[in-house]
């Protein structure tokens, strides 16, 4: 989608740690850690491409990102990355979210993922926005 649509589109990516998932939490600080170096991305893309997730693999993923790890471990306990955690879950809440992943279009619920409903979903929306101009 933001290949098709690159000056339209932009990604927000709320965490939502849900509470049964022992490192569900930890790898969430970790990646608003990376974010504080400019490798949330990347960091976010290699958590969900472990095949199992454990505090080794985390922890392995910042020494693969090359991340002062000084700075990494000092982030992802820090206030402000909890409180960053923190508002995304009360966002999410506030939001209905239940689940993960939910995904919303200009605060509009997707309730189907494929391709050609997403861009019509975006279509729509720009015009929408197009319309108020």
């Amino acid at each position: 989608m933001l290949e098709h649509n690159p000056d339209t589109v932009k990604i927000v990516l709320k965490n939502m740690p849900l509470n049964f998932h022992e490192l569900a939490t930890p790898a969430a600080l970790a990646a608003l850690a990376a974010n504080e170096q400019g490798q949330f991305w990347a960091f976010h893309d290699m958590l969900f491409a472990a095949d199992k997730l454990s505090q080794k693999v985390i922890d392995g993923i910042a020494v693969k990102l090359e991340l002062d790890l000084e700075r990494f471990n000092s982030d992802r306990k820090s206030q402000k990355i909890n409180r960053q955690l923190t508002q995304d879950l009360a966002d999410a809440q506030q939001a209905g979210v239940t689940g993960t992943p939910t995904v919303f279009i200009n605060g509009r619920l997707l309730t189907k993922r494929d391709g050609a409903t997403i861009q019509n979903m975006i279509d729509q929306e720009l015009a929408k926005l197009a319309g108020q101009k």
